[in-house]
């Protein structure tokens, strides 16, 4: 996996890219871009997958008599509303987080571009979620935290993703068209791979604990154990995201647009979005549909802790080495997408995916309550996940001219958020329907079939924008 390498997604594999940096200047480049990728699983899987998320919907949050007279009865209706009712305020605060994302996302996108200051924005964005992130370690495990915990919780993804704009913006300048494939596959399978380095780091230190107090004195009163991984990963994040602000180019001055004022900016991308339906449907019909299944993909990440919790049993630590095991099928299978990516294209890798994505998702309906089923489905569904992410970004950064990714990735963004309510809703809808938590995963499946039906029609070779 390494960089430096002749087989990696290194500069040996074409010529300078649009950033015109040299062949060696390329290879710390990438190796650094990647790092804030590792660097990024600590926000990815730690607070909004298989940590924090599932600390703010755990019965801490509860009111303690409604949870005494539970008597550890999982099904009683009064504990079933409350943990209802956190979750719908959460579920609140990650939708206005969207909206937020989905207004400002491409006009951030596009006036980084016009400045030239990819890096500077990508530096306060990340140094916005990291403040976030150490800012959990207050969120104490009772239920008058829980909207702190929420608001931290949304305001943690509108930075994150606003950074994320910037950073895969930035993969043309670390990359060649001959070399997207395997660069973003190698970012993603780096983002994997430093997922499962840290949660083994947090299992051993803060969350796994043998005894209470754990091997560094930490105890689980009021969730401090999680509190305390989640503002380590804070660290952890903050670290990796430097060497892409040191190693990495910024835009060349022929590149950059000409900068606008910021409502000035909505116009310019009204007429972006004008142009591309003029003279290349394609791209939006790719938008589209990506926006789509990236729901998909979400609704994976978001319920799959859950299902595996409520339906099949696992414990909070259970879920951490299921998660460990998912980072590292996914990283592994991510890396070697990116190779499949440059020799076949990427929207052949993303139909491949899907088709898996939406084959293992059903067999979830079927394997029973015993945790192998769910570990085998489960890894199974991992295996597909990454490299669809990994084909998107490298798809859409193929087909963007020189200077307007910031742009385009924001555009990406704000289609993505414009149908976030999807996996949530209809997951919600058939687990309200059924009372089955098993049946929510059906769902989720529906939004990943209608992503693959709507990639059919679009081209796998487009013209670039104008």
């Amino acid at each position: 996996m390494s960089a430096s390498a002749p087989s990696s997604p290194g500069p040996d594999s074409g010529p300078a890219g649009r950033g015109g940096a040299e062949p060696d200047a390329r290879k710390r480049g990438v190796l650094a871009w990647a790092l804030w990728d590792w660097g990024s699983a600590a926000f990815n899987a730690v607070v909004t997958t298989f940590v924090f998320s599932t600390f703010l919907a755990s019965q801490l949050f509860v009111d303690p008599d409604i949870v005494a007279a539970a008597n550890g009865d999982k099904r009683d209706p009064e504990l079933v509303a409350a943990l209802a009712s956190n979750a719908s305020l959460i579920g609140w605060a990650l939708t206005i987080a969207g909206v937020l994302i989905a207004v400002l996302a491409p006009v951030l996108g596009q006036r980084s571009d016009g400045s030239g200051r990819r890096k500077l924005w990508l530096g306060i964005n990340t140094g916005l979620v990291v403040l976030a992130m150490a800012a959990m370690v207050f969120v104490v495990g009772a239920p008058q935290y829980l909207i702190l915990g929420a608001t931290l919780l949304a305001v943690g993804n509108v930075f994150f993703e606003f950074a994320s704009v910037n950073y895969n913006a930035m993969l043309v300048q670390v990359s060649t068209k001959e070399t997207m494939g395997r660069v973003s596959g190698f970012g993603w399978g780096m983002g994997y791979v430093g997922g499962i380095v840290l949660l083994l780091i947090l299992l051993v230190g803060f969350i796994g604990l043998a005894s209470n107090p754990g091997p560094l004195g930490v105890t689980t009163d009021g969730g401090l154990h999680i509190r305390l991984a989640v503002l380590a990963s804070a660290v952890w994040f903050g670290v990796f995201a430097i060497p892409v602000l040191l190693r990495v180019p910024e835009i060349p001055a022929r590149e950059r647009q000409n900068r606008v004022g910021f409502f000035r900016s909505y116009v310019v991308l009204g007429g972006t979005i004008a142009k591309l339906w003029r003279g290349n449907r394609q791209v939006l019909m790719f938008l589209l549909a990506s926006a789509v299944f990236r729901d998909g993909l979400a609704g994976v990440f978001t319920f799959g802790a859950i299902i595996a919790a409520q339906v099949f049993g696992f414990s909070s630590t259970e879920v951490l080495y299921f998660a460990v095991g998912a980072n590292v099928v996914a990283g592994i299978s991510t890396m070697l997408a990116g190779r499949l990516d440059d020799a076949f294209g990427p929207k052949r890798v993303i139909m491949f995916s899907l088709i898996g994505l939406v084959v293992a998702g059903t067999a979830v309906l079927f394997i029973g309550d015993g945790q192998l089923g769910f570990w085998i489905a489960g890894l199974i569904l991992c295996m597909f996940v990454g490299p669809v992410q990994s084909a998107s970004r490298s798809m859409l950064a193929r087909i963007t001219p020189p200077g307007r990714e910031g742009e385009i990735f924001g555009l990406y963004a704000t289609t993505g958020r414009a149908v976030s309510f999807l996996a949530p809703g209809l997951f919600a809808l058939f687990v309200g329907i059924t009372g089955d938590t098993r049946l929510g995963i059906l769902g989720i499946v529906l939004i990943l079939l209608a992503g693959l039906l709507l990639m059919l029609p679009v081209k796998a070779k487009q013209a670039d924008i104008e």
